[in-house]
């Protein structure tokens, strides 16, 4: 029997999923070709966060499992060819939890849940400023730019998808950033006939939990940087600093400044620290103590 379910990875604490944009289209690629693999599997809503994922999908239990455990093997060769890292993602465990839909809106507390993940993270003040997901795909006022895929080559459509799959629609919509657009393979018209109306969705949004997290400690929060931001100054910090290559070369006491600099730079914590430093949340609190 077909049910609905949020399944959700475990926040890396020392690393990250997406180390760069690259990684991010590789990311939304890949969820494409699972859904063109997997008719029988519903996407109502995702998103890619820099450590985590989740996904809201209607079917099986086996099937949506299939669905996520291909999605995240796939995309761990990925990681391996660019990064070297082995089995990336087998330590990085998942939660799947049964949204009952028959239970008064609780569907769409969750869709709003998971849109809601990246205003949390402070990366942006809403879910449709925010591309790695489905946050601008709902009650769009027009289709956004992009060509059909099958305008692309063969080799073109290799090249892009990183993939030989031909189970992908040629007219599904390819946007000018190089990844096809979530549109074409999520539930759109089920999800806006659940909400009924861009009112009430945003009504969900701002009233998620993920919203009232944001509410309840914005005093407490300086601007943020995305995690690609750091990342990508570490080692230009470290060069710098240390005219050393990365932060594994440093010895204690510089690796102490890197993180006293990336915290007054660039406003982090604790956590964002350890996951753009590959430490663990210990090992960055330690430095920070000492800083």
């Amino acid at each position: 029997m077909k049910k609905i379910y949020l399944l959700s990875t475990a926040h890396l604490e020392d690393g990250l999923w997406f180390r760069d944009e690259e990684d991010f289209k590789v990311a939304m690629n890949y969820i494409a070709i699972q859904a063109a693999l997997h008719p029988e599997v519903v996407i109502l809503a995702f998103i890619l966060m820099s450590n985590h994922v989740h996904f809201l999908l209607r079917g099986r239990r086996e099937d949506v499992l299939a669905f996520i455990t291909e999605f995240k093997q796939r995309y761990a060769l990925y990681y391996f060819k660019k990064y070297g890292v082995r089995e990336f993602l087998r330590r990085n465990g998942l939660d799947v939890k049964l949204i009952p839909a028959d239970e008064d809106e609780a569907v769409e507390r969750t869709v709003a849940y998971v849109q809601m993940n990246c205003v949390a993270a402070n990366i942006c003040a809403h879910p449709s400023q925010y591309p790695w997901g489905t946050g601008d795909t709902f009650f769009r006022a027009s289709r956004p730019a992009g060509k059909r895929l099958d305008a692309c080559s063969a080799r073109q459509r290799e090249r892009l998808l990183r993939s030989r799959c031909d189970k992908i629609p040629g007219e599904w919509l390819l946007t000018d950033d190089g990844y096809i657009h979530p549109g074409e393979y999520v539930a759109v018209k089920g999800v806006e006939a659940l909400f009924r109306s861009p009112k009430r969705m945003n009504f969900f949004l701002r009233n998620s939990s993920k919203a009232r997290k944001r509410l309840e400690s914005a005093e407490e929060h300086l601007p943020a940087f995305r995690d690609q931001i750091i990342l990508a100054a570490v080692p230009e910090l470290c060069r710098s600093l240390f005219f050393k290559e990365s932060f594994y070369e440093l010895q204690t006491g510089e690796q102490v400044e890197i993180v006293r600099q990336i915290r007054f730079r660039f406003s982090a914590d604790a956590n964002q620290i350890a996951r753009v430093c590959g430490i663990t949340y210990a090992e960055a609190a330690r430095l920070l103590d000492d800083a």
